[in-house]
């Protein structure tokens, strides 16, 4: 299927599908409240039949914006958004700890009849104004099946630590709060997510026991509110992330469907890494947005025919 991009300069990039339903809105004019960290997120994501997936500014944590890259514990910065969780005080609201990702400009921009693909620059700013690293992210939605009822949302990152000393990237769980370990790409779903089914390959494990572990994909199916309909999103890993010879640090899965539904590709769940001065790192990751209930076998049999 065909797809129309639109670009807003200086604000945001709309894809739509050949049916007319806007599929993607990346969102890159950083919204106003620091506290929130301004950065880039894509939100609404759609399904093809129109269904939202993604969540933005939740009453219980508004800096939950849809799916948005993020680091919640480094160097004793937040580029996660909101409270901070410090070990023996709980969450505080901490605003001189928040920072924020800053859009520089995009140093590739492709359209094709059926694909779209950018390369954004962007620079993670500390709280007082100090660039802390470089990003290179890139986006690519790409495989827009009308039959399968599904499209594929390509993203990925290289940091580049610009200090003088090392970044320490760790989560609330380095920091001491138990099986809480986000960080990294997170996805916040709309309430009719909450209480959906999550499922990965070769376990019969729900959200709870998915919660911290490790696996090349995750998938999250719901039944949606006012329309008779259900909705699958796909989290899938690029190969390299999981092989402990390419990855800086090991990845987890960060994973709720209550009291609210959220995915995060965690890099660093249960330990803290550290990357150093003028070094980098990098991962790729994949969300498949598809239409209807999948099951176990649909989600590999779909994964298997988009190659890396």
């Amino acid at each position: 299927m065909s797809i129309r991009v639109s670009h807003t300069h200086g604000e945001d990039v709309a894809v739509t599908a050949a049916n007319g339903t806007e599929i993607l809105r990346y969102v890159y004019r950083p919204d106003p409240e620091a506290f929130e960290s301004r950065k880039p997120y894509a939100h609404p994501v759609r399904t093809l039949a129109g269904r939202t997936v993604t969540g933005y500014r939740p009453n219980d944590h508004r800096w939950h914006k849809g799916l948005q890259m993020t680091a919640s514990h480094l160097s004793g910065q937040n580029f996660w958004g909101g409270n901070c969780y410090v070990h023996g005080q709980g969450y505080l609201a901490l605003p001189e700890r928040v920072g924020s990702m800053r859009h520089d400009g995009f140093c590739a921009f492709t359209v094709e009849d059926d694909r779209l693909a950018f390369t954004e620059d962007l620079t993670w700013v500390e709280h007082g104004g100090a660039a802390w690293a470089r990003e290179v992210r890139d986006i690519a939605v790409h495989s827009v099946d009308e039959e399968a009822g599904a499209w594929t949302l390509d993203w990925s990152i290289r940091l580049t630590n610009v200090r003088d000393t090392p970044l320490a990237f760790g989560s609330p769980t380095t920091a001491g709060r138990e099986m809480a370990g986000y960080t990294g790409l997170q996805w916040r779903g709309p309430r009719d997510f909450t209480g959906g089914t999550v499922f990965a390959p070769d376990t019969d494990a729900d959200a709870g026991k998915l919660m911290g572990t490790q696996g090349p994909w995750l998938a999250f199916t719901t039944e949606h509110d006012e329309v008779d309909a259900h909705s699958t999103l796909v989290f899938a890993h690029a190969p390299e992330n999981l092989d402990a010879t390419t990855a800086i640090h090991e990845s987890h899965w960060f994973v709720r469907s209550e009291p609210f539904p959220t995915v995060a590709f965690s890099w660093a769940f249960f330990e803290e890494f550290e990357l150093p001065p003028g070094e980098s790192f990098a991962y790729r990751y994949r969300l498949v947005v598809a239409d209807g209930a999948w099951d176990r076998d649909r989600v590999a049999g779909h994964l298997e025919g988009l190659p890396w």
